[in-house]
């Protein structure tokens, strides 16, 4: 027997007609590339993505028809989200950092039929143009005065679209399974891989990230996104500003520590999520002088392990309660989120400290197993490790358009292989040990190279660390730690660091060679590159084998 209830669609115009309804002075504050500061309001952004849908229907966009987005997080990005999935198209965001042959990939992948820039792009696209059959134009997001001279056919101007329309528009209604949003992998390895949201688990994914324990928006939030918009929905964040009302502030292009401090300390902002390089940037700022941005309460950091050394500088120095939290573009992408639970208040800081190094707790929404190499399912004792699978809510259950990549990493009964060597233990709490690709086997016995550069980097000569498994004739593998020095500091020996790290891990971990650089290579994501990093290598044997 069926529940007597209503059913109606869930669909991402909701967010933004009820955030511009209840919450309709709530701001929208961004740094625009031009330059200024603009704000405005929930309802003025739920007005102007009206526009943008109406400016979408008489260019002949049609329900499904890919929109494609390289842009920073900014209003009129703001805009996309909410008016071309509104509007029943698919808001496809891309990273501008991919190599340009992988932008020309998904591009014609995707199929967009428009491409909307800001101005910092233009360049990007018009080398890019001659290799884009498929897209029917360009549409530059700034104002008439601002438009530049460009080579691109059909160039548009964002502003003079919109002012074209009343904004007189009724959001249509249709099935909660319809495509809302499109997100690339970086590809790291092959082809980057489609990703296709649903408006169903957009907002299903929207509640999950407002009831994150705290570190998620509420109605009193001011929360800066330096997640950026063109990945994974900028982890869901503009859409939880619109559902609770909180207001959402944007950096633009501009993600130096000085210019992420000014922006926090003139907005008040007490939330920010982002990834560990960002973070690294302001504490260097927020030490610099002598205090952290005003208001600042909350950290939210993913993409990549967050040292506790960068935890313990947060927190004790500065005030500031560090979350850890993990996810992946297959799963909206939150799959955990590191809030502690009451019962933990009666443990010691560092247990409680310990905890914060990991990656948090389970979500509801998203269902987690370990497995071993011959998939047997192994004990949730915070002890055995192996390759998380997932499925949820808000997990995707294939790739666009990809089959073999599908196959790859989907299971028959409907788990995803997230490639990640984790713990779970009885609470839910999740230690990712290392990358399925990543961890180093010696002499049978897995290295965590995630644990290892952690230690490495409470060094305080050592301001970056990746570690990386090198073939040794008699052990397998054996680690290779490569360290970038701290500002000011000189570069530490082997035998500081193995000193260092003795009372840290294993003795059988300690690295057994250090090179140092003066920068690591990074993903387009903001992750450092180990492929890159084991080309740039290619050919080195440790000392003596």
């Amino acid at each position: 027997m069926d529940g007597l209830m209503m059913d109606r669609p869930l669909l991402i115009s909701s967010l933004i007609e009820f955030g511009a309804r209840y919450h309709s002075k709530s701001e929208i504050v961004s740094r625009s590339v031009e330059g200024p500061i603009h704000r405005y309001s929930m309802a003025e952004a739920n007005y102007r993505s009206k526009q943008l849908a109406q400016a979408l229907t008489r260019l002949g966009v049609g329900k499904g028809e890919r929109i494609a987005t390289i842009a920073w997080n900014g209003y009129r990005h703001f805009e996309l989200y909410f008016g071309v999935s509104g509007m029943g198209a698919v808001c496809h965001t891309i990273n501008p950092r991919l190599f340009h042959e992988q932008i020309v990939y998904v591009i014609n992948h995707a199929k967009d039929k428009y491409v909307f820039i800001d101005l910092t792009f233009v360049p990007l696209l018009e080398a890019l143009a001659a290799h884009l059959p498929n897209v029917a134009g360009y549409v530059i997001m700034t104002e008439k005065e601002h438009m530049p001279e460009t080579k691109l056919d059909n160039a548009l101007c964002y502003e003079e679209l919109l002012a074209s329309e009343n904004g007189d528009y009724t959001w249509p209604e249709f099935a909660e399974h319809t495509a809302s949003s499109l997100c690339y992998t970086s590809g790291t390895t092959g082809n980057p891989k489609g990703v296709l949201y649903s408006h169903r688990s957009t907002v299903l994914h929207t509640f999950a990230v407002c009831a994150a324990g705290g570190a998620g928006p509420n109605t009193r939030s001011r929360y800066l996104s330096l997640v950026p918009m063109f990945h994974v929905n900028a982890w869901g964040l503009p859409y939880g500003c619109a559902m609770t009302g909180a207001k959402l502030v944007l950096p633009g292009p501009s993600y130096q520590g000085d210019a992420i401090f000014d922006l926090m300390d003139a907005e008040k902002v007490d939330k920010a999520a982002g990834v560990p390089t960002l973070w690294m940037l302001l504490l260097s700022e927020m030490q610099k002088r002598g205090r952290k941005p005003e208001g600042f309460e909350t950290l939210v950091v993913g993409g990549s392990a967050f040292p506790a050394s960068m935890i313990e500088a947060y927190e004790d120095k500065f005030g500031v309660n560090v979350h850890h939290a993990w996810g992946m573009t297959e799963l909206s992408p939150i799959g955990t989120i590191g809030t502690l639970l009451p019962s933990m208040d009666v443990l010691s800081k560092e247990e409680r400290r310990a905890i914060k190094t990991t990656q948090g707790r389970a979500v509801f929404g998203v269902e987690k197993k370990i497995v071993d190499q011959e998939n047997n399912r192994l004990p949730e004792d915070g002890n055995a490790f192996g390759e998380l699978l997932v499925r949820g809510l808000w997990t995707a259950s294939s790739y666009y358009n990809d089959p073999e990549a599908t196959a790859k990493s989907f299971t028959e009964d409907g788990w995803f292989r997230t490639g990640d060597v984790v713990t779970l233990d009885e609470n839910g709490i999740m230690n990712v040990v290392d990358r399925s690709k990543d961890v180093i086997k010696s002499a049978g016995e897995w290295i965590s190279s995630i644990d290892l550069e952690n230690a490495a980097m409470g060094h305080p000569a050592i301001r970056e660390a990746a570690v990386i498994g090198m073939p040794h004739p008699k052990w397998d593998e054996r680690p290779l730690l490569v360290a970038v020095p701290a500002q000011g500091e000189s570069a530490p020996t082997l035998d500081e660091v193995k000193e260092f790290l003795a009372d840290k891990v294993a003795k059988w971990w300690l690295p057994d060679d250090l090179i140092i650089l003066n920068e690591l290579p990074y993903t387009a994501t903001g992750k450092v590159s180990k492929l890159n990093l084991r080309e740039q290598l290619k050919g080195y044997s440790f000392p003596g084998v």
